[in-house]
């Protein structure tokens, strides 16, 4: 069966400054995966000052996903990736930036760059897939824009974007 990469993207908006949003977004911890609605484990592995590995564990329709993901970080850009290194969706990579909006807001732009079995032909199946993967991932960051507008004190009035 042919791999096919579905790509999507969204963009979540934040009641904080860029340079904020992108310090919070990049301190993991293993406590990330419940801030997301997910029920699960994670370890982090620092393998450099600009690179680590996550490891999660996460129950899914009553089994266990293990996802092993290569995170490297852009500060000067304010951009990061997160690419599968092992796990269902490997070489999977997910682009994040966050773009200033003034001196009080930023936005995170993301695309998603995920690689499925994909039969030839099933053009629908394919659109259905990336609208799901786009709703799943925009509802935890939702969550997570949450967070961190209540960890750092702002307002929680957040809203999304979302584009093919």
């Amino acid at each position: 069966m042919p791999i096919r990469s579905i790509r999507y993207k969204f963009s979540q908006h934040f009641n904080v400054p860029a340079e904020e949003a992108y310090k919070w977004c990049t301190d993991y911890d293993p406590n990330d995966l419940p801030l997301m609605g997910e029920k699960g484990k994670r370890k982090i592995e620092w393998i450099a000052d600009d690179a680590l590995m996550l490891i999660d564990s996460t129950q899914k329709n009553g089994g266990t996903l293990s996802k092993k993901k290569l995170v490297r970080l852009f500060p000067s850009t304010l951009s990061w990736t997160n690419t599968h290194v092992a796990g269902p969706y490997k070489y999977s990579q997910f682009l994040y930036k966050i773009i200033s909006e003034g001196k009080s807001a930023s936005r995170l732009e993301f695309t998603g760059l995920q690689l499925e079995n994909y039969e030839e032909g099933d053009k629908q199946n394919l659109r259905s897939l990336s609208s799901r993967l786009r709703k799943e991932d925009s509802g935890a960051w939702k969550l997570l824009a949450k967070q961190l507008e209540k960890d750092l004190g702002r307002s929680r009035n957040s809203s999304l974007f979302m584009s093919r």
